[in-house]
C-alpha cells in the first residue's frame, strides 16, 4: 500500500473513531491494569455523576456504589450481596427485639490512624437525625427511640435518641418497634459512621480529597468533577491483605451508548447498565459480560398531589388504566422487565401483593374506562388535559416518555416531556418541582415495609408527591409493631391496596438489573439487590480481552 495513503486512512479512523466511540489511544499508563509491578486498577462505570460523598447526603446508586467502598457500617454487604458483620463483631438481641448491642472490632481505625469507635457510630445516627443535617434518607432509621420526633423538631434534643455508645467498643441502638430486616438496615449508608474529629475540623468540606478519612477497604484519592472519582485501597483498612484491587476509577457513564462503547474498547471494566435495544446483540456477541439478574427494584410514575387537576384519583387511574405496560416491558425495555401493577414486587419474602383490579383488563377495556373517567373529570377531545411529564435522562427513558406521550394523547391528555441528569432531576423530585415524573426505588433491604414507606405521610422528601392518607399511616404504623411475620404482611398488604385504589403513584415495571462485566473480573456474584462491592472482586489479567485501536484494526485490514 502508498504510503501516501497512510495520513489518509489514519485521518478517516479518528473521525471514525470520534463518530463511534473507538478507542485510539490506551488508558492512562499510570493507573493501567497488569502492568507488572504497577497497581491493579480497576475502571468502573457508574451511572451518574455523584452530588455527595457524604453519607447523610447520598440519594442514588450512583453515590452508594462509591460510599460502599470508602466506608463499612456495622454490617457490610457480603459478595452475594447478603449482611455480614463489618465494623462490628458481635450483635446481640433483647428477647423483646427492642435492644441492639453491638461490639466494635478491636484495633478499628480511620484512614488518617485515629481510631473508630462507638462514639463515632453514635455521632453518625444523632448527626443523620438532625434537622440542620437535611438528609434525604433520615426517615429510613424513624424505628430507632424518638427518632421521629428529633428529625422533625417535636423533639429537640438529640441526646433523647435511642443510641449510646456504652464505652468505647460497645455501641446500643434502642428501638420503638422489632425490626427482622435490622441487619440488612445496618448495611446501608445512613447508618455509616462518620469522623467526627474529620467533621469538626473541616465542617461541610469534610469529604474533599485530603479532608475526608473513611473506615473501609479504599480511601478518596481525586475528584473530578463530571470526569472521575478515584479511590485506593486503605492500607489501614483492618482486612486490607485480603483486598485485591489497589485502586478504584469511577466513571459518570450517565449514556449507557457511550458506556458500551467504552467497555467494549477496554476503557471500561464494568459499568451500570446498557442499551436495552442492545441486548439481542450483547447477548449473541457477548453474552458472558451482559448480566441480567432479578433484581428488588420497581419504576414508578410519581405523581405531584399538592394542587391542580392530578388531585383527582379518578384522573390518577386513568392515567394509571392508559399506561400500556406491555409496550414498556416488552417492546421498549426487554430485558426481563415485567409489567408492574402493585409498588410492591412479587419476590419479596413472606409478602403477597394485593392484586389491582385492571391486571388482568385487555389495553382497549383500559382504555375505554380511562376516557370515561376523564370524561367525568371535565376533559375530553376539544379540553385535553395538559401537564409535563419529566424523566431522567436515558435512551431507554426518553423511548418511554415519547411512547407514554402517545399512551396518554388517547385518553385526552396532552403531555410535553422534559428531561434532566439523573441527580437533578431527583432534586425536582424531592422538591415538587413537576407534575409527573419518572421514578424508581431499590429497596434497601428485600421487605415490602421498605417500599411503602415511601407514601408515608412522615417519610418526607421521598414521598415525592406529598402524599398522605390517614388510613395508610395507621396501617404501616400498625404493622411496624406487629411482630408476627404472617399477621404483619397482611397488614401491610391492607395498606397497599389502599394506595392500588388511589394511584398516588403508578407503578410501570418491575425492574432487573443490567450490568457489563469483563471476563477478566473474578468474584463478581449476581444477587437481587445488585450489590457488588469492589472488595469482593480481583482481576484475572490472562481472561482480559485483547484489545486492538480502531486504527490498527485498519491498518491490519489494508495489510
Amino acid at each position: 500500500m502508498g504510503s501516501r495513503l497512510i495520513p489518509i486512512l489514519i485521518l478517516i479512523a479518528v473521525v471514525a473513531a470520534g463518530v463511534f466511540g473507538f478507542s485510539l489511544v490506551n488508558r492512562d499508563a499510570t493507573a493501567e491494569s497488569g502492568v507488572e509491578g504497577g497497581p491493579v486498577v480497576l475502571h468502573r462505570g457508574n451511572g451518574a455523576e455523584p452530588v455527595t460523598l457524604d453519607p447523610h447526603g447520598s440519594a442514588g446508586t450512583w453515590e452508594s456504589r462509591i460510599l460502599r467502598d470508602l466506608f463499612m457500617g456495622l454490617y457490610t454487604d457480603a459478595s452475594d450481596g447478603t449482611p455480614v458483620l463489618g465494623s462490628a463483631e458481635s450483635h446481640v438481641v433483647s428477647e423483646d427485639l427492642l435492644v441492639h448491642t453491638l461490639t466494635i472490632r478491636e484495633g478499628l481505625v480511620w484512614s488518617d490512624g485515629v481510631p473508630v469507635t462507638a462514639h463515632d457510630f453514635e455521632f453518625a445516627l444523632k448527626r443523620i437525625m438532625n434537622p440542620l443535617t437535611a438528609a434525604r434518607y433520615a426517615s429510613l432509621l424513624y424505628l430507632i427511640e424518638n427518632a421521629e420526633a428529633i428529625n422533625t423538631g417535636a423533639n429537640p434534643n438529640l441526646d433523647d435518641l435511642g443510641v449510646s455508645a456504652l464505652d468505647d467498643r460497645t455501641l446500643e441502638i434502642r428501638l420503638n418497634r422489632p425490626a427482622p430486616f435490622m441487619p440488612w438496615l445496618m448495611t446501608h449508608v445512613t447508618m455509616y459512621p462518620v469522623p467526627k474529629h474529620a467533621v469538626e475540623a473541616h465542617g461541610d468540606d469534610w469529604t474533599r480529597p485530603g479532608n475526608i478519612v473513611s473506615n473501609g477497604p479504599f480511601t478518596l484519592a481525586a475528584w473530578v468533577p463530571n470526569d472521575h472519582i478515584r479511590v485506593v485501597r486503605n492500607p489501614l483498612f483492618y482486612d486490607t491483605g485480603s483486598v485485591p484491587i489497589d485502586e478504584v476509577v469511577f466513571y459518570p457513564t450517565d449514556d449507557e451508548s457511550a458506556a458500551l462503547r467504552r467497555f467494549r474498547a477496554g476503557e471500561l471494566d464494568m459499568n451500570s447498565g446498557f442499551p436495552s435495544q442492545q441486548l439481542e446483540w450483547l447477548r449473541e456477541n457477548m453474552p458472558e459480560e451482559a448480566r441480567v439478574y432479578e433484581y428488588i427494584g420497581t419504576s414508578y410514575l410519581a405523581v405531584n398531589m399538592r394542587e391542580g387537576p392530578l388531585t383527582d384519583r379518578n384522573v390518577r387511574r386513568a392515567l394509571a388504566l392508559a399506561l400500556n405496560r406491555d409496550i414498556i416491558a416488552y417492546e421498549i425495555l426487554r430485558k426481563g422487565q415485567t409489567p408492574a401493577y402493585t409498588l410492591v414486587p412479587p419476590q419479596i419474602p413472606d409478602y403477597t401483593p394485593p392484586e389491582a383490579d385492571f391486571a388482568g383488563w385487555t389495553q382497549d377495556e383500559r382504555e375505554q374506562e380511562a376516557r370515561e373517567l376523564m370524561r367525568t373529570a371535565g376533559y375530553g377531545p376539544d379540553n385535553p388535559l395538559q401537564f409535563r411529564y419529566r424523566y431522567r435522562e436515558s435512551v431507554d427513558n426518553r423511548r418511554i416518555a415519547v411512547a407514554i406521550q402517545q399512551f396518554w394523547r388517547e385518553i385526552y391528555v396532552e403531555v410535553d416531556i422534559v428531561n434532566t441528569e439523573p441527580a437533578v432531576h431527583y432534586q425536582d423530585l424531592e422538591q415538587g418541582n413537576f407534575d409527573v415524573g419518572d421514578a424508581g426505588w431499590i429497596a434497601d433491604y428485600p421487605d415490602a415495609e421498605n417500599y411503602l414507606f415511601l407514601l408515608d405521610s412522615n417519610s418526607g422528601l421521598l414521598n415525592y408527591g406529598n402524599y398522605s392518607n390517614p388510613e395508610f399511616d395507621a396501617l404501616l404504623a400498625q404493622a411496624a409493631q406487629t411482630a408476627d411475620l404472617a399477621a404483619r404482611a397482611e397488614i401491610l398488604a391492607r395498606a397497599e391496596a389502599i394506595t392500588v385504589e388511589e394511584m398516588p403513584l403508578i407503578p410501570t415495571i418491575y425492574s432487573v438489573s443490567s450490568n457489563l462485566v469483563g471476563p477478566h473480573i473474578v468474584g463478581y456474584e449476581d444477587n437481587v439487590v445488585n450489590i457488588h462491592a469492589t472488595r469482593w472482586l480481583s482481576i484475572d489479567e490472562s481472561r482480559r480481552p485483547e484489545q486492538t485501536s480502531f486504527v490498527d484494526q485498519i491498518m491490519r485490514w489494508f495489510n
